[in-house]
């Protein structure tokens, strides 16, 4: 599977949208991805997430994290298919944490996927917080990289495609400059 095919999957299932959005980030972008609707299909999920997998093989992990609410799937179907436990953090009073009875320790070797990383700060508040626990973060993982490889992390990173997708601070989009509608379909309040 390479990233083309990988796009075209999002194309098929009209999960690559244009228009105004504002992005969990907090930035302004033409184009949004929505890998809901991918994720919703089981047999996608799995082929997508397991591709994704085999990128971190070899670290040995023992649990995968993803940040709520976009991580959740990919990070289960990834740790499934490593055959590990798979958890999720969310944000409590503004910050993510671990509920649910979560917990890492010192001895936890961890993976940390999310859907699309596009400014990679979901993925570093995850890698924070695992590192709280004292855990090793052993790699960072996303199904599309729209930053076309800016993101970058202390653990290495891997994504199935690549895209360049301009973003914009706010106070510098030609979108609104221009009055077009904004969209916040992204998970953040």
């Amino acid at each position: 599977m390479n990233g083309r095919s990988v796009i075209r999957i999002f194309r098929d299932n009209n999960a690559l949208h244009k228009g105004h959005f504002k992005l969990s980030s907090g930035l302004h972008s033409e184009y949004y991805l929505q890998c809901a609707l991918v994720l919703a299909d089981t047999r996608l999920s799995a082929k997508l997430c397991r591709e994704l997998a085999g990128k971190f093989r070899s670290k040995k992990a023992t649990v995968v994290i993803g940040p709520a609410i976009g991580g959740i799937t990919a990070a289960y179907e990834v740790a499934r298919s490593l055959g590990i436990k798979g958890i999720f953090a969310e944000r409590e009073e503004g910050k993510m944490a671990l509920r649910r009875g979560f917990g890492l320790s010192p001895e936890d070797k961890v993976i940390v996927v999310e859907d699309v990383t596009t400014t990679g700060g979901s993925a570093r508040e995850v890698v924070k917080l695992a590192e709280s626990y004292g855990a090793k973060v052993v790699g960072i993982g996303a199904i599309i990289d729209r930053s076309g490889g800016k993101a970058r992390f202390k653990a290495p990173f891997k994504s199935l495609a690549k895209l360049s997708i301009k973003t914009y601070h706010p106070d510098r989009c030609p979108l609104c400059k221009k009055g077009t509608p904004i969209i916040k379909p992204g998970s953040r309040k």
